[in-house]
């Protein structure tokens, strides 16, 4: 823990001191100027939670691949090569990330209640999850876009997959049946009748089905993200919507792991 808050302290330091960090600091104050207008004021609770959280999810995507650029420096490599583990300065990286990420999306909040709403003691308990969980799982996922954690393709496959989740959610019935049902065609021709027969019902099932399978099944993956947007602008939390920011976390703490792995099992190839 010493070790990483040390990382920490570095890293943040060679940030906010450098020119980026200070481009960073006015990027939030000119957010706050466009979205939050003092002039106009801010009287919506559900625009600001769902403004600020947006924001905090696309400066911790960004910030990580700031930190991420500058720990992927050859002047670095002293420091990681005397670490025990590398995962250690991986996860001084992110957390890193994340505590400037947090700080800037603090900034706007706190000038945004300038003639802003009025929050009510429940939504300003509700804020932490909503906000922290989204930027957790960006930055877990801006890792993987890096070229300090990348290893050969590993980017293409994490987007990749993402890709298909996302455009899977347009798939109908009708191309799905139509898809089973080639198949079922090309296992007839080869002889083995039993899983034809099964394409064939589940085919046919599909055909008849009102119910999009597909779609719902990819659709989960992205439910959190809609659970937490309905939530902010209903003003409450559903026992089941309460979950989102868990599954989020979850989500996060999966692609750290893979980011680990990589990290750790890869040739470091440190830029001048």
């Amino acid at each position: 823990m010493q070790r990483i808050l040390v990382m920490i302290r570095y890293l943040l330091h060679s940030l906010f001191t450098s020119l980026a960090g200070l481009l960073y600091v006015l990027v939030a104050v000119v957010f706050w100027l466009l979205f939050f207008d003092p002039r106009q004021g801010t009287p919506e609770a559900e625009y600001y939670v769902l403004v600020i959280g947006a924001f905090g999810v696309a400066v911790s995507f960004l910030l990580t691949l700031s930190i991420a650029s500058r720990a992927n420096r050859a002047v670095n490599y002293p420091l990681l090569v005397r670490l025990p583990s590398r995962v250690e300065y991986l996860t001084a990286v992110f957390v890193s990330a994340l505590i400037a990420a947090v700080l800037l999306q603090l900034l706007v909040a706190a000038l945004a209640l300038f003639r802003g709403p009025a929050l009510m003691p429940g939504q300003a308990l509700e804020l932490p999850p909503i906000w922290l969980a989204p930027n957790i799982l960006a930055a877990a996922l801006a890792l993987h876009a890096s070229d300090f954690v990348a290893a050969g393709w590993s980017r293409v496959y994490v987007f990749g997959v993402l890709a298909l989740f996302l455009f899977g959610q347009g798939i109908d019935n009708t191309f799905l049946s139509g898809f089973v049902a080639s198949l079922n065609r090309f296992f007839l021709e080869q002889g083995w009748f039993e899983v034809s027969n099964a394409l064939s019902d589940f085919s046919n099932g599909m055909s008849n089905s009102d119910t999009n399978v597909l779609s719902r099944i990819l659709g989960f993956i992205f439910w959190p993200f809609r659970a937490i947007v309905e939530a902010s602008v209903n003003g409450y939390f559903t026992p089941t919507q309460a979950l989102a920011p868990a599954i989020l976390l979850l989500y996060a703490t999966i692609l750290f792991m893979l980011a680990a792995d990589l990290f750790a099992n890869k040739d470091i190839e440190f830029t001048e």
